[in-house]
């Protein structure tokens, strides 16, 4: 189908110049994904389809929301409950009985923890386990493993001279406006490097957290969780996991729960919510309790759509095996991959927990092989790059629609690797800008 003329495009250049960087977040840019053809905005979101400004109909193949929509978007038992909750009155002088229902199920699913605290961002909630757990040990620094949100605590690692986080994040991550103060306060180590995460507490006695994502990229090494647990245990560190992503993704809960190692304070936050704004810290009593010896409070926290949204969305997860069915569908999304892949002769990498699906090709002209897919699967109507975030939503029959544009594309880029054809023939527009690098 022949797209209609790009409203979205024409916004976008309007954004830029009344939004400093176009977008709120990073990971929305066009530039990602398709530098002046990508649609932008869209109207409305069902299951994982989405419209755009021109009533383009797309398949979401790509981000589902940057990993929110786990059910689909505009799920309709959690849209019944969030309108009503609309209905009824969002904000009000009394607090909400939902965020206590609410706490009550995220510590049923979890054991070890005893306490929540609510957010509405990621970033707010990974702030909130940092201030708990320097509060509660007396300490200041932190160790980091993985992405954690804009706050000045965690950008002040690139305040050390190095760039502490070039190789891991993105390049050009300016701390700028972050105070100079914060130098040496946080310190990166790499996945599945035990000796690095030693060096770090060996010389950093006054050490408050390790903060870390349990799993992203690559599975841990055997034993490597459990030697963290112990490392912190031994040390009095708080251990903190920063499930904000992949919690609710292969399992009811904490993925942490699959490899039985247990923190001291935990994240969730994304696939929580389904869409709507909602984060949990959860942890200890004995260090949850130290909250209330700072100073840890926002109005919008109180808000009653996060915690309703919450609730139906644990519900509609736990009455459909949800983390089942994205992982399954995250399986053979990868396995056609590496299947399309080899039929090409491409050398591609497979990485990510399989509801995270990513690829890369190992080839000099990544980025242009990446804006070249972005580019053809969007003629076929589909929302694709290298990044799928499965649903409950993406049937066996999308999957098959999928595989079957992306199958012309990959034999395409075959030809490319094979110097038979050149991708700049084919580019309509600017190579894509080069997204996230994790320490995991």
């Amino acid at each position: 189908m022949k797209l209609k003329n790009n409203t979205g495009q024409n916004l976008y250049k309007k954004a830029k110049k009344i939004i400093p960087g176009g977008t709120h977040l990073l990971s929305k840019r066009p530039e990602l994904f398709l530098p002046n053809l990508w649609p932008s905005y869209y109207s409305k979101a069902k299951g994982c389809h989405i419209w755009d400004l021109d009533n383009n109909k797309f398949t979401d193949m790509s981000h589902m929301g940057v990993g929110t929509n786990s059910l689909g978007y505009s799920n309709k038992a959690i849209e019944k409950e969030v309108i009503s909750a609309v209905k009824n009155g969002n904000m009000s002088t009394l607090n909400c009985p939902d965020e206590v229902k609410l706490a009550e199920k995220l510590i049923e699913l979890h054991d070890w923890a005893d306490m929540v605290r609510f957010a509405r961002t990621g970033g707010e909630a990974n702030a909130i386990s940092i201030r708990i757990a320097r509060a509660s040990t007396g300490r200041d620094k932190i160790a980091i493993c993985g992405y954690h949100g804009w706050h000045d605590w965690y950008l002040s690692a690139n305040l050390n001279g190095n760039e502490s986080l070039e190789n891991h994040l993105i390049p050009g991550l300016n701390p700028l406006g972050v105070p100079k103060a914060l130098r040496n306060t946080v310190f990166p180590f790499n996945y599945n490097d035990l000796n690095e995460l030693k060096t770090i507490i060996k010389e950093n006695p006054d050490l408050a957290a390790v903060k870390m994502e349990v799993v992203r990229s690559y599975e841990p090494k055997v034993g490597y969780l459990e030697e963290v647990r112990r490392l912190c245990s031994e040390n009095n560190i708080v251990l903190i996991f920063d499930e904000c992503t992949s919690g609710f993704r292969e399992t009811f809960g904490g993925v942490h729960k699959k490899y039985n190692v247990f923190p001291d304070l935990c994240m969730f936050g994304k696939a929580l919510g389904n869409g709507h704004a909602i984060t949990a810290v959860i942890g200890k009593r004995e260090i949850m309790e130290c909250a209330q010896d700072t100073f840890i409070s926002s109005t919008f926290w109180t808000e009653r759509i996060g915690p309703t949204a919450g609730l139906a969305t644990l519900k509609e997860m736990d009455e459909i095996k949800s983390w089942e069915i994205i992982t399954e569908t995250g399986k053979t999304i990868k396995d056609n991959w590496i299947k399309l892949a080899t039929n090409a002769n491409i050398n591609i990498e497979i990485t990510g927990m399989d509801a995270l699906a990513s690829f890369v090709i190992k080839s000099e002209e990544w980025l242009k092989y990446k804006t070249f897919i972005t580019q053809s699967m969007l003629k076929k109507n589909f929302l694709a790059a290298n990044v799928v975030y499965s649903s409950t939503k993406h049937s066996k029959k999308i999957l098959e629609e999928y595989f079957e544009s992306l199958e012309k594309v990959f034999n395409k880029i075959g030809d490319f690797e094979r110097d038979i054809d050149s991708v700049d023939n084919y580019l309509k527009t600017d190579v894509c800008h080069s997204g996230f690098k994790r320490l995991n």
